[in-house]
């Protein structure tokens, strides 16, 4: 298993070929008309035909056999503790084994699950400032980690904020999981945290573990986080009632987990399609948790709402990958110029009814995964936790 992030050792140039399908991950234009693409040091720097790009002098060729690319996948809600090992299952390669379902970028919504977390204001402070740290220093398989969340108790002014802030602190973990639950003190913190430059999501529906609480629509609506987190319930959800109420009440996130109620999932995807406002919907997990890991949880996601929820298989992959780059500032999520190099590859899974890899989702089924790539570096090959594809890329230059 790969642990410390591999890094390039000079200028890099990565020359990917022969794609049979582009998926951008911008809902605007969800395909693109090219079947190139080429990074260098790690960033995108050209999109198209191979026949008008410059593709000499690659360090890496990557011959994609038709299959298709996406940008990585995007885990809008986990829970790390220490490193690749989670007490909460005490389970050693989750982040490993996530990578291989095609997620290269995963956003902490806190750090709850640290056995002692402490929740002294002094405590929480140091424990978030030591998440930020670790998890940039140390990548497991290159896995962008965005993590050290400090979990809101009530006390804290708005120099902690600053304070966390200038320590490079740049999330808040879910509101309701500490101390404050209602919506006066949690907007006051929200809004201290907006100014310092941290982004906010909150615990939406029932308690999920000791010391949350029932977090109903008044106070998601009154807080005003960045995201609604897991608005279909980490595990039980709202009634629809309030779900419709804050997806019309507010215009944040409305993140869907796969550790959630799913049919409140697909509620929510239809009330945000009524508005014309799937460009809010994000994916999470919302693991590790009491259910266990999903190293698959992002890439079901996108299966199930496609399927069940009747969207376009390549307007779901933006669920998991755009939407949550640009509503989270993050540089990855998108294939275009300038962006980083994060990608994933995939095909139709051996044996699916579709007719081809786009039709296999919308159907249900989960596509096999061929390659990961993260700042222009290949990571992981064939998937040892998809279904195997019909096709796979090969490296076959540099």
């Amino acid at each position: 298993m790969a642990h410390d992030a591999p890094v390039a050792t000079g200028p890099t140039k990565l020359v990917i070929r022969n794609v049979g399908l582009m998926l951008s991950g911008a809902m605007e234009q969800p395909i693109l008309d090219a079947d190139t693409v080429i990074a260098i040091n790690g960033r995108i720097a050209a999109i198209g035909r191979g026949a008008d790009l410059d593709t000499d002098h690659a360090t890496t060729v990557i011959d994609a056999h038709g299959t298709v690319l996406a940008p990585g996948l995007i885990d809008s809600h986990v829970h790390p503790v220490a490193g690749d090992w989670t007490p909460r299952q005490n389970q050693m390669g989750w982040i490993d084994s996530t990578l291989h379902g095609g997620v290269t970028t995963m956003i902490s919504a806190g750090e709850v699950h640290q056995p002692g977390r402490p929740r002294d204001i002094v405590g929480l402070k140091a424990h978030a400032i030591t998440a930020q740290r670790t998890f940039h220093n140390f990548r497991f398989g290159g896995v962008k980690i965005h993590a050290g969340a400090p979990v809101i108790e009530p006390g804290m002014t708005e120099q902690d904020f600053k304070d966390l802030a200038d320590a490079g602190v740049r999330l808040l973990g879910e509101v309701g999981l500490g101390g404050v639950k209602d919506g006066v003190t949690a907007k006051q913190m929200v809004a201290w945290a907006r100014k310092y430059g941290i982004q906010s999501t909150i615990h939406t529906g029932g308690p999920s573990i000791p010391g949350s609480g029932l977090i109903g629509a008044d106070v998601v609506l009154e807080a005003d986080t960045d995201v609604v987190g897991h608005i279909n319930g980490g595990h039980t959800a709202l009634p629809d009632a309030e779900i419709r109420c804050i997806c019309e009440g507010c215009k944040r996130g409305l993140e869907l987990v796969h550790n959630g109620n799913e049919r409140s999932a697909l509620f929510t995807l239809r009330t945000a399609r009524e508005m014309n406002e799937l460009n809010r919907v994000i994916l999470g997990t919302d693991g590790p948790a009491g259910s266990g890991v999903q190293p698959l949880g992002i890439i079901r996601m996108v299966s199930m709402l496609s399927s069940l929820g009747d969207v376009p298989a390549e307007l779901a992959f933006c669920f998991a990958t755009g939407n949550t780059a640009r509503m989270r500032a993050l540089d990855c999520g998108l294939i275009e110029v300038g962006r980083v190099a994060d990608f994933v590859f995939m095909d139709k899974a051996q044996h699916s009814g579709g007719r081809d890899f786009l039709h296999s989702i919308q159907l249900g089924d989960l596509p096999g995964i061929g390659m990961t790539v993260i700042d222009g570096i290949v990571r992981t090959g064939r998937s040892r936790n998809t279904p195997p594809a019909e096709k796979v890329p090969e490296v076959v230059g540099g």
